[in-house]
């Protein structure tokens, strides 16, 4: 099939209703815009479901019921959007229930703007709701890559029972590049007995979707229940790039749109005769630890890049374990890092410069 040129947000839009989306709940907010817009045209042609609510608020509760009801359904959102969806997506994991949820990241705090950042990470990768979970979190570097990772994050939610974020940017979700979206081919799925109707099978009794439990001793078994299974997707399920690490004297970490520029500062220093490391993250939610510190292993020090005041950093410090310098590098508040800018900081990191 041939590529064609394509917006990174409607990119995400196209995949997500290749992948099966069959419900689509959001609300506008800059710079996810194209997605809802885009979902409003299409969802309707093909007789699947798109409401814009009234909130963000609403918007992941919908998407809560929905997928208590074994469809497949997404939303996506922005910054304080995103914050607003905090307590849902609680929900949606202590209920199990699969969904894919993508934030094109601006920058905050508060209102912020509308530039892009990279300063949502705790948020996605740590839990930004109450209580003991995780969710699997997915970072695109590309506009292709943001097709197969949208798509792959319906299976990943299907698979596990897990809401699944698609954590891109600004850059990332405005930006055009040539990309192939076809309808993706996956592993068989067992039959979600667990959703909350009985459609298609009216033997059995329609099942409740909850996450309270009042007895504590039950809660903690859940919990350690939704633990397990987190390990499970850790064993299964991590992805990361490697670039030229075999000989480098400094590895750089760095993830989405970041680690495409610190690849063109690649470049540049190679050209100067100086051996310069990438590491990517692809899941960013199981991270991968071991992977990293395994990477590093050769290296003088790691160079952490991202466009926030240092969040990703904190898990790459806990992957070294104090077995070398790490050392950050980051713009913030929807400031864009020049590639010129991370060769200054790799030459200083040598005494260079």
């Amino acid at each position: 099939m041939k590529k064609e040129l394509i917006k990174g947000n409607i990119a995400i839009a196209e995949a997500a209703i290749a992948a099966g989306c069959q419900c689509f709940f959001g609300y506008p907010i800059t710079p996810q815009n194209e997605i809802p817009e885009y979902m409003s045209l299409k969802m309707p042609q093909l007789g699947r479901t798109f409401v814009q609510s009234e909130s963000e608020v609403s918007a992941i509760n919908m998407v809560y019921g929905a997928a208590g009801s074994g469809a497949r359904v997404m939303t996506s959102s922005s910054g304080p959007g995103m914050s607003l969806k905090q307590e849902g997506i609680s929900f949606l994991a202590g209920a199990e229930l699969p969904c894919v949820i993508v934030n094109v990241m601006r920058g905050g705090p508060g209102l912020g703007g509308i530039q892009p950042a990279q300063a949502d990470y705790y948020q996605s990768v740590k839990g930004g709701g109450h209580g003991d979970y995780h969710l699997v979190v997915y970072a695109p570097s590309t506009v292709q890559e943001a097709v197969e990772l949208t798509q792959k994050a319906f299976h990943t939610a299907d698979k596990y029972r897990i809401p699944v974020v698609v954590l891109a940017d600004g850059v990332l979700g405005q930006m055009m590049e040539p990309a192939t979206i076809t309808v993706p081919k996956e592993e068989p799925l067992p039959e979600k007995t667990w959703a909350t109707t009985s459609i298609g099978n009216s033997s059995r009794k329609p099942n409740i979707a909850n996450s309270l439990y009042l007895d504590p001793y039950k809660l903690e078994k859940h919990i350690q229940h939704l633990a397990k299974k987190f390990d499970v997707i850790t064993e299964n399920e991590i992805m990361v790039e490697y670039n030229d690490i075999e000989n480098a004297e400094i590895v750089v970490v760095a993830y989405g749109t970041t680690a495409r520029i610190v690849r063109s500062a690649m470049n540049t220093l190679k050209k100067e005769g100086i051996n310069i490391g990438l590491v990517r993250p692809i899941t960013l939610s199981p991270f991968p630890t071991d992977e990293i510190n395994q990477a590093c292993k050769n290296a003088n020090s790691v160079l952490v890049v991202e466009m926030s005041l240092g969040q990703m950093i904190d898990d790459v410090k806990i992957a070294i374990n104090g077995e070398k310098p790490v050392n950050f590098y980051g713009r913030q508040g929807g400031v864009i890092p020049k590639a010129s800018d991370v060769v200054d900081e790799i030459k200083k990191l040598r005494g260079v410069i």
